[in-house]
């Protein structure tokens, strides 16, 4: 269970230090603040990645992180910053969750 914990809290920061980074590149947003908020959420995110690896297998632990951190990130972009929203999207979001849901299933975590 605790692997599962720290996966989740090194997804959310890595979806905190992208949606900072997005932020970051528009005009009339704080540079030191956005940019300082990258720093946290990446150095967090790869912090409770590197704990996660202690209850769950690395293949498994890197494909959810970067296959749902992906999806929320692109979910942020839809209804944070009107990021466009077609088939192409849908299309590649399902089969990250789907490919996610396989690992998690086929490859197991020995927890």
């Amino acid at each position: 269970m605790m692997g599962y914990l720290y996966l989740s809290l090194a997804i959310i920061s890595e979806v905190f230090g992208s949606t900072m980074l997005k932020l970051s590149s528009m005009p009339n947003v704080s540079k030191f603040l956005s940019v300082g908020g990258v720093g946290v959420g990446y150095l967090l995110a790869f912090f409770f990645l590197q704990r996660t690896l202690i209850y769950l297998p690395l293949g498994l632990s890197y494909a959810m992180w970067a296959g749902v951190g992906t999806a929320l990130t692109v979910l942020v972009g839809i209804l944070l910053f009107k990021e466009p929203l077609n088939l192409y999207v849908i299309l590649g979001v399902i089969m990250i969750i789907g490919g996610t849901v396989v690992l998690n299933v086929g490859g197991g975590a020995h927890e």
